[in-house]
């Protein structure tokens, strides 16, 4: 071996084992960021499943039913309360005294745990349906003991595919509830209406026997005209081609027909309202200004009578309290 061999070996042998602590050194990262890795994922999997148990529907005790009178339902499963209904009083609903009459005694029936039907109110527009159900449930519950009191529960016509699950949640509850659809009709190909039907009548469960369904609709059969129309123009059984359709708003037990009012009805609405909230203006001034303010919107209704005193109450400088 040469000498120049000789000198160079020891170096290229102290040179590998130099490297060698480097290449080490290289590789202890990666053995430590694994666990701190692994810690990530585990506070993320914890707050992941923080998030879906918050958001998961808690369950319904008499209690946390007890918390409130009235509630609305969400799609997801959860029951808002509503601290204060938006409601006039029933003294103050004029023209519609023999429906009146009838849905308060089948919502007392009801309360008293006796047989009672589902309702429709349907009819004309701004003639108090919905005033007159949420007016009928605060009645019924002026004195009611707390543990009596019936519950009002509103479902949004867009979410009646949700009805079923509603129902379920309701079935284990020791209350006793109205559940409220305002402005329940159906247009072109909607089938949510099934789910309507078989919580109504059909199903095997059927509707529980703490529950009663009220709805409100300017259609008699929940049906536009032309949709009824379509179906009996194309098919070959016209009869039987509407027949499942029109046969939802047939398993209400009651149907309370709302009409137009007179002048006459129109004229007590406003005097009521005046007289309610304390306006103080001649009467037959009051009368000449809601003819007028009734012909400028072209219709008279319960509706407009109570937009008239909100525009009369806001001039004269008077609020409007509720009770």
């Amino acid at each position: 071996m040469s000498k120049k061999s000789r000198k160079t070996a020891p170096r290229a042998a102290a040179r590998a084992v130099q490297r060698k602590p480097r290449a080490t050194a290289a590789k202890r990262p990666v053995t430590t960021a694994r666990p701190a890795a692994d810690e990530r994922i585990a506070r993320a999997l914890e707050a992941i499943a923080a998030h879906l148990s918050a958001a998961s529907p808690a369950s319904d005790t008499a209690g946390s039913f007890g918390d409130a009178d009235a509630f609305v339902w969400h799609p997801n499963g959860r029951l808002a309360p509503v601290p204060r209904v938006s409601r006039v009083d029933l003294g103050l609903l004029k023209g519609i005294d023999r429906v009146r009459d009838i849905l308060i005694e089948n919502t007392e029936r009801f309360a008293d745990g006796l047989p009672a039907n589902n309702v429709l109110l349907w009819g004309a527009r701004g003639m108090g349906k919905s005033s007159l159900v949420k007016a009928a449930h605060a009645d019924i519950n002026a004195d009611r003991k707390p543990s009596q009191r019936l519950k009002l529960v509103e479902i949004h016509r867009e979410d009646i595919e949700s009805l079923p699950g509603l129902m379920d949640r309701l079935r284990r509850s020791d209350f006793r509830f109205i559940v409220f659809c305002d402005d329940l009709s159906f247009d072109g190909n909607d089938a949510s209406y099934k789910s309507l039907k078989a919580v109504l009548e059909g199903g095997i469960e059927g509707r529980p026997d703490n529950v009663i369904l009220y709805a409100t609709s300017n259609r008699r059969h929940l049906l536009a005209r032309e949709m009824i129309e379509n179906e009996r123009s194309t098919a070959i059984n016209p009869g039987e081609a509407v027949e499942e359709k029109v046969s939802l708003s047939d398993r209400f037990g009651l149907w309370l027909g709302f009409h137009r009012c007179s002048q006459d009805e129109y004229l007590a609405m406003v005097r009521g309202y005046c007289a309610h909230f304390r306006i103080q203006l001649a009467e037959a001034e009051i009368e000449r200004e809601a003819l007028e303010w009734a012909t400028t919107r072209g219709s008279r209704s319960g509706r407009v009578a109570w937009q008239f005193t909100q525009e009369l109450a806001g001039r004269l400088g008077v609020r409007l309290k509720p009770d």
